[in-house]
């Protein structure tokens, strides 16, 4: 009788710690954004934990289908076969969650004299038709290409809008995080890459089509690399999960956002 009283309160002690839990993984791009989420979240209500985690929107999408996170933090849209795998395992096709906005910067170094590129430079130069900086106006020097990897939510947007499908160069430098990226562009001064422009103080944002990546360009659609940031659940939330998203979706919340060098639903 006394064993099975111990196994009952160790059940309700798991079962209360699983409701006071949130795990979220996915998106780097959003990694600075949903560490500050946490922090606020926690400091508010301290009874609830939240569990932080990169890896890139793919990662965390499936660890969401796997059923080990509760939320799938992304910088894209779904994809078919992820949406395949959700209907198979859980009957849904997942809920979607707005939960910001983004400016996909153009970091190069900031000694390099290119300062505005044009979206079919961007794309020529990226997937290797042009392969020096002198073509753009810049010095004569071999370009450095770095992108984030095929797993990265970043990487799919920029090779669907940017790339309109096309390969990456061939030669493409891989890096796994944008931090990574921004490292990367300050050491190498013939580099080019691309992320959230929350991330790279030390670098220069470029213009795309002569427009910079700003809160106004990108709240009134001007900045022509712009995306929403997203919040997955597999079913509609409950509990601690509800409570959590409601308050990403307040004004507190929104005000990380802001924070955080996004821009806000509102």
């Amino acid at each position: 009788m006394l064993a099975m009283f111990s196994m009952l309160l160790a059940c309700n002690s798991k079962t209360r710690q699983a409701e006071n839990t949130i795990r979220v993984k996915g998106s780097d791009t959003m990694l600075i954004l949903n560490r500050l989420w946490a922090e606020g979240y926690m400091q508010k209500f301290p009874g609830t934990t939240v569990y932080v985690e990169g890896g890139g929107t793919g990662s965390g999408v499936a660890a969401m289908i796997e059923g080990s996170v509760d939320i799938s933090a992304a910088s894209r849209p779904l994809q078919a076969e992820e949406i395949q795998k959700l209907a198979a395992r859980y009957q849904s096709i997942g809920i979607a969650h707005l939960v910001g906005k983004d400016a996909l910067s153009v970091y190069v170094h900031p000694d390099n004299p290119v300062r505005d590129l044009t979206l079919k430079q961007l794309k020529e130069i990226f997937s290797g038709q042009i392969v020096n900086w002198i073509d753009v106006g810049g010095d004569d020097e071999r370009i450095q290409v770095i992108s984030r990897p095929p797993n990265s939510g970043t990487h799919q947007y920029f090779k669907s809008h940017i790339l309109q499908g096309e390969n990456y160069r061939d030669d493409a430098d891989i890096e796994a995080t944008t931090a990574g990226i921004v490292r990367q562009v300050m050491r190498y001064p013939n580099a080019i890459s691309y992320g959230g422009f929350a991330y790279g103080d030390s670098l220069w944002h470029c213009r795309i089509n002569s427009i910079p990546p700003t809160e106004a360009s990108v709240r009134f659609d001007l900045y022509p690399i712009s995306r929403y940031l997203y919040f997955y659940t597999i079913d509609k939330p409950k509990g601690t999960v509800k409570h959590f998203l409601n308050w990403v979706f307040s004004e507190e919340g929104q005000a990380i956002v802001r924070e955080a060098g996004y821009i806000t639903l509102w």
